[in-house]
């Protein structure tokens, strides 16, 4: 991969104070301000995490508020997903299906590609959709069943956690195509995948204690699958793929600890 072509290629690896509003803005559909300072794009990435910790707390106090007027912890799993999915405008859902609708709709790299970029949804999309949803849903039901405090900290280190692989990712594979959202962020430095890796780590370990380090095992499992599977249908990674492969590190987090919980 090219580090010339994009100046944002080659921006510095340190921490900028407004890279985590810009991650909000761009994983978020909160209403926040627009900065005048230049977009750092992957320089950024290191920030992803956090933007996923408020994501998580905020979906998590959802879920708390679902609890406290009496509803059941399934109900209360559906208003997590209902607010994670309001939050992020389903960027990360979206990816995944284009992803399922293209990697197994498509004969060849090129044509899945082509698929990817339908706005429209196919069978193999809707089904991934479908499994997903039921997954994340089963297992914070299963988190909230202990009640609203025991689901906070899984939901927030989770939200971290899924996000942060995807700087590696950008930093490890080449992109699929020469457009669309990944190639507009560039490929990120050594140091800012350390740094996300760092931040997506931390505030897990800080509610979670020991049971994060499992959490974080099972995400880079999950996200080396995710490589492994992007590249071998379209020879790299592009944005929806980044999406599919946050929903299977959520997954993967959420399955370790509601598994340590159910322990």
């Amino acid at each position: 991969m090219s580090t010339e072509s994009d100046p944002r290629r080659n921006a510095g690896a340190g921490m900028a104070p407004g890279d985590p509003l810009e991650a909000l803005r761009l994983l978020s559909r909160l209403p926040l301000p627009h900065g005048a300072a230049p977009r750092r794009g992957a320089a950024a990435g290191w920030a992803w995490p956090l933007a996923g910790a408020l994501i998580g707390a905020l979906a998590a106090l959802a879920g708390g508020a679902a609890l406290w007027l009496g509803l059941g912890a399934g109900s209360a799993a559906a208003c997590v997903l209902g607010a994670q999915i309001l939050i992020t405008g389903a960027l990360h859902e979206d990816g995944l299906a284009d992803c399922a609708d293209g990697f197994w709709g498509g004969q060849d790299p090129r044509q899945r590609l082509e698929i990817m970029r339908d706005s429209r949804i196919g069978s193999y999309g809707t089904l991934a959709l479908i499994v997903t949803l039921l997954l994340r849903w089963n297992l914070i039901a299963t988190l909230l069943a202990h009640g609203a405090f025991a689901a906070f900290a899984p939901l927030v280190a989770a939200g971290a956690l899924s996000r942060a692989p995807l700087v590696a990712l950008l930093h490890l594979l080449p992109n699929a195509r020469g457009d669309g959202l990944a190639a507009a962020f560039g490929q990120p430095a050594r140091a800012t995948v350390l740094l996300a890796a760092a931040w997506g780590l931390l505030p897990a370990l800080l509610l979670s204690g020991p049971a994060a380090l499992g959490a974080a095992v099972a995400v880079a499992g999950a996200a080396a699958l995710a490589a492994r599977i992007a590249r071998a249908k379209i020879g790299g990674l592009n944005g929806d793929a980044l999406g599919a492969a946050q929903q299977l590190c959520e997954i993967a987090a959420l399955a370790a600890f509601a598994a340590l919980l159910a322990g």
